[in-house]
C-alpha cells in the first residue's frame, strides 16, 4: 500500500488547512488510517485516526475539538481538516495505514511522506 499525503502549507494562527492522504488500494492491511506529526527536535505525536470501515475516529489531546478526520471510500482518501491552527501545530504531518485502530505509531505498517504545515503567529 502506498500513501500520498498532500495539502501542507503556510497559514496564520487561527486559520485552517486540509490535508489529504490517498491510498493506492484498500485492503484489510489498511483498515485504520492515522495521522501523526513531528516537529523539529520533538518526538512523533499522534494526531488522530479513523477506522476505515465504521468511520470511528479518535484524536490526540492537543488537537481534539479543532481537527477532524474523515474519509472518502470511493477515492480511498482520508482527510485531516485542521481549524483554529496554532503556532505549536507547526510540524511535518504524516499519514499511516495499519490493521489496528490505535494511537500507537508502531502498529502502523505503511507510511506516507510528510507534508509540512507551518503556522505563523
Amino acid at each position: 500500500v502506498q500513501l500520498q499525503a498532500s495539502g501542507g502549507g503556510q497559514v496564520q494562527a487561527g486559520g485552517s488547512l486540509r490535508l489529504s492522504c490517498a491510498a493506492s488500494r484498500r485492503t484489510n492491511s489498511n483498515n485504520a488510517m492515522g495521522w501523526f506529526r513531528q516537529a523539529p527536535g520533538k518526538e512523533r505525536e499522534f494526531v488522530g485516526s479513523i477506522n476505515w470501515s465504521g468511520g470511528t475516529t479518535m484524536y490526540g489531546d492537543s488537537v481534539r475539538g479543532r481537527f477532524t478526520i474523515s474519509r472518502d471510500r470511493g477515492k480511498s482518501t482520508v482527510y485531516l481538516q485542521m481549524n483554529s491552527l496554532r503556532p505549536e501545530d507547526t510540524a511535518a504531518y504524516y499519514c499511516a495505514a495499519g490493521q489496528v485502530f490505535t494511537a500507537g505509531p508502531s502498529l502502523y505498517d505503511y507510511w506516507g511522506q510528510g507534508t509540512l504545515v507551518t503556522v505563523s503567529s
